[in-house]
């Protein structure tokens, strides 16, 4: 049986998952969702690894929630009948974008990063991307919300004037454009089959040949230090709109609609 998770730990101290649903762009569901979670959770609790990456097998790094998942199987309000996540503390829609890991996690982008998709990628702390990857808030056409930290980690990174035009445009986002601004921190045009992952590679490579507990240290105090509230003060607000979308009148209708177009 093909496990849509794939857990490498050949290049040890680098920690490799490998999202595996190429038949569905690498669409998350579920049992995807958990499976991340779980995977990142081991990595974080493993003194054996310093540094993961996380990758999409096929042409695409993520497109997102699998929305066919989500219409069809997805938890239900009681009143509204809306696919939803009861509880800000459950295991996020996409998996690990609500753990707060004490190691560091480098993106390696080819393809789409869109959607929830986009979420996972600026969950991690560096992205590494190749000229084919595309980035933006697709789900913006399906009035489908933010609920992966796509409302707080975007303007973190790229401000807030940037962030409103990808959250409130939908638009697609370019591998040079989203090097202009600072979405992602390397950009590789070598043309070659893994070139991100390659790129990603030397770069954790690099990360964890300097010593540890200074360098998770400093990455805890800069991470804390970002913002007066917490990160996961902040989720809350983007959870209650997220679910106040999911919740209202009419919500699943351009859902529906695309996947009716597409035939997923």
């Amino acid at each position: 049986m093909t496990t849509v998770i794939n857990i490498d730990k050949s290049l040890s101290p680098i920690y490799i998952v490998s999202i595996n649903r190429p038949h569905r762009k690498n669409a998350v569901d579920r049992a995807t969702a958990i499976a991340l979670h779980d995977a990142f959770r081991q990595f974080d609790q493993d003194d054996t690894f310093s540094v993961a990456i996380l990758q999409g097998l096929g042409n695409t790094f993520c497109a997102g929630a699998d929305l066919k998942a989500m219409m069809q199987n997805g938890k239900r309000d009681e009143k509204t009948g809306n696919p939803m996540n009861e509880d800000m503390n459950e295991i996020a829609p996409m998996g690990c974008t609500r753990l707060q890991l004490s190691k560091p996690v480098i993106a390696a982008i080819s393809g789409h990063a869109v959607a929830g998709g986009l979420e996972l990628a600026i969950w991690c702390d560096l992205r590494v991307a190749d000229s084919t990857a595309k980035f933006g808030v697709f789900c913006r056409m399906r009035g489908v919300p933010l609920i992966d930290g796509g409302t707080v980690r975007l303007p973190r990174l790229i401000g807030l004037s940037a962030a409103s035009d990808m959250i409130l445009t939908g638009r697609e986002i370019t591998a040079d454009e989203a090097k202009q601004i600072n979405l992602i921190n390397y950009l590789t045009k070598s043309g070659a089959k893994n070139a991100a992952f390659d790129e990603a590679l030397r770069v954790a490579r690099l990360i964890a040949s300097h010593p540890q507990t200074c360098l998770r240290n400093d990455r805890q105090s800069m991470l804390r230090n970002m913002n007066q509230h917490s990160e996961l003060e902040m989720m809350a607000h983007e959870f209650k709109f997220g679910v106040d979308t999911l919740q209202a009148k009419g919500f699943g209708v351009d859902v529906q609609k695309f996947l009716d177009r597409s035939k997923l």
